[in-house]
C-alpha cells in the first residue's frame, strides 16, 4: 500500500504512521528523518540542503524531491510505504506522481487527519518543547492553510478524511476502516 498523511503540525501523523507502517510492514518515511539523515551521512542532497538551511532559505522542492525519490528506491519501499510530511505542496505531489508513474505506480490513498486548531494548539503545548508557544503554533497552522491544504483538493480523486480526536487506536482503527481494499 502506497499512502501519503496530510493533516495540520500535531494532528498525529507522526504516531499514526509509526503504527500503519508496523502493520503494513511498509516503511514510514518522514521528510524530516530524510533530512537528519542525509546531513548526518554528509550525502551530496544533504551537503546541498544545507547550504540552503545554512543560509536561512528553504530547501528547494528539488532537494526534497530528489531525497524522497532516492529513499523510494529502497527495497524496502518496494511493497509500499507511508509519506510523512511529503508532499507539502500541489508542485511537489506533482513531483511525486511523476516519480511513481516511471514506475508504473501511483498512491492508493491519502489520508487527511481532520483535527481542529483548538485541539491541536492543546496538545502542541502539552509537549513542552521551547518552539511551541501559541503565537508559533498559530503560524504552523496558517501555513498549513496556505500551503498543504491545497493538497486536499489536487488529491480530492483519492482522499480519504479520518477524525484524528481519540485515542492512538480509535484513530489507527478510523484510518483502516477508511482506506480502500486491494
Amino acid at each position: 500500500m502506497r499512502l501519503v498523511l496530510v493533516g495540520p503540525p500535531g494532528a498525529g501523523k507522526g504516531t499514526q504512521a509509526e503504527r500503519m507502517a508496523e502493520r503494513l510492514d511498509v516503511p514510514h518515511i518522514s521528510t524530516g528523518d530524510l533530512f537528519r539523515a542525509n546531513l548526518k551521512e554528509e550525502t551530496p542532497l544533504g551537503i546541498e540542503a544545507k547550504r540552503y538551511m545554512d543560509a536561512g532559505d528553504l530547501v528547494p522542492d528539488e532537494v526534497t524531491v530528489a531525497m524522497v525519490r532516492e529513499r523510494l528506491t529502497e527495497s524496502d519501499a518496494a511493497k509500499g510505504f507511508i509519506l510523512d510530511g511529503f508532499p507539502r505542496t500541489a508542485p511537489q505531489a506533482a513531483s511525486l506522481a511523476g516519480l511513481l508513474s516511471d514506475q508504473g505506480l501511483e498512491l492508493d490513498a491519502v489520508v487527511e487527519f481532520s483535527v481542529s486548531d483548538e485541539v491541536v494548539v492543546q496538545r502542541l503545548l502539552g509537549r513542552g518543547r521551547s518552539d511551541d508557544t501559541e503565537d508559533v503554533i498559530r503560524r504552523r497552522q496558517q501555513v498549513y492553510r496556505d500551503d498543504t491544504a491545497p493538497l486536499l483538493e489536487y488529491y480530492a480523486d483519492r482522499l480519504v478524511s479520518v477524525d484524528a480526536v481519540g485515542s492512538v487506536e480509535e484513530i489507527t482503527d478510523r484510518v483502516f476502516d477508511a482506506l480502500p481494499t486491494s
